[in-house]
């Protein structure tokens, strides 16, 4: 078996379909499996895969596990020399994962790939990521990456200069579209599953280049990304476990001084989105209901921040707050 491709889906029915259908059209010339990992959805996605891909193979969990743990399932699961996470929202192009795999052949040092995302019209979504650290932190809330795009300086965590038009190595590549080398999972191991969304490739990439292995970016293959299907459903509650795993990867990678000053940023970059809120909520009285939870929510994200990236976590409400951690 030459690739694992692995699905992991949260209410996606109809995105899902397009993504397995456009697999199986553009996927030559290797021997190929898809296993989708369903997390708990209500939507009739399960029924679909059974009904329009049954040679794919379905995991139905009872409850969400996040994408780290449901990857893992089907990383144990998987038989490939290759394993590929792609998101439920992607459209395969033009053979996509038969040229990764002919790159990864010739490239035995690198345990994750990445390949060229684009938007639904073909224009370029950038992806690979510089590591998270206080000052991308600053910038990034700054938006200053959208201020001045062909900055090294300021778009440095987005590398928004970056054309993504050639070979090169890179901190991290987005769980989208995830190539990863079999020998590399045998030799760091799985995701680490205290992430529950966000943050779990950016940790996995680093721990692989801890371990002397190469992240490496290739233009060769393309994908469409549709972009946060599922993750529009709960956009404050995502912003609080976002932050979380960004101060987790910090506390796990990283020396104090520089967590410290990331839970005292994360705090203060909730602090500034409240007044906003509570001007809309008296301005708009239809929204007033909405912008109180929104104003409750940022108020325990920055009291949580303050208290490291558990407080995030319970501030957040996901499950694996009660999670064992490394660290």
């Amino acid at each position: 078996m030459d690739v694992s491709v692995i699905i992991v889906s949260w209410n996606t029915r109809d995105i899902l379909r397009e993504c397995l259908a456009s697999v199986y059209a553009e996927t030559r010339g290797v021997c190929f499996e898809v296993i989708v990992i369903d997390n708990a959805s209500t939507d009739g996605s399960p029924e679909m895969v059974k009904r329009d891909f049954p040679q794919a193979r379905l995991v139905q969990n009872t409850h969400n596990r996040g994408f780290a743990a449901a990857n893992n399932q089907g990383i144990a699961l998987s038989a490939g020399r290759y394993v590929l996470l792609l998101n439920s929202d992607t459209i395969v192009l033009d053979n996509a994962i038969s040229k990764t795999a002919a790159f990864a052949d010739v490239n035995p040092r690198a345990a994750v790939i990445g390949c060229r995302v684009l938007n639904r019209d073909r224009t370029l979504q950038p992806t690979c990521f510089m590591y998270p650290s206080a000052l991308n932190m600053l910038l990034s809330a700054g938006y200053m990456y959208k201020l001045f795009p062909y900055s090294r300086f300021f778009g440095r965590e987005r590398m928004t200069w970056w054309h993504r038009d050639d070979v090169r190595e890179v901190d991290v590549v987005t769980g989208c579209f995830m190539w990863v080398r079999r020998e590399a999972i045998d030799h760091v191991g799985v995701m680490d599953e205290s992430f529950f969304m966000y943050g779990e490739e950016t940790d996995w990439c680093c721990r692989f280049r801890q371990a002397g292995w190469k992240v490496l970016f290739t233009p060769d293959a393309n994908i469409i990304h549709l972009g946060e299907a599922s993750s529009r459903q709960a956009t404050h509650k995502m912003r609080l476990q976002l932050s979380g795993s960004i101060l987790y990867f910090l506390k796990k990678h990283r020396g104090t001084p520089e967590y410290v000053l990331a839970c005292a940023l994360t705090a203060v970059f909730f602090l500034v989105r409240i007044p906003g809120w509570l001007l809309k909520g008296c301005i708009w009285g239809s929204e007033r209901s909405r912008s109180w939870r929104v104003v409750r929510m940022y108020a325990a994200g920055a009291v949580g921040a303050l208290r490291g990236y558990r407080g995030l976590c319970v501030a957040s409400r996901h499950e694996p707050c009660s999670a064992p951690r490394p660290v």
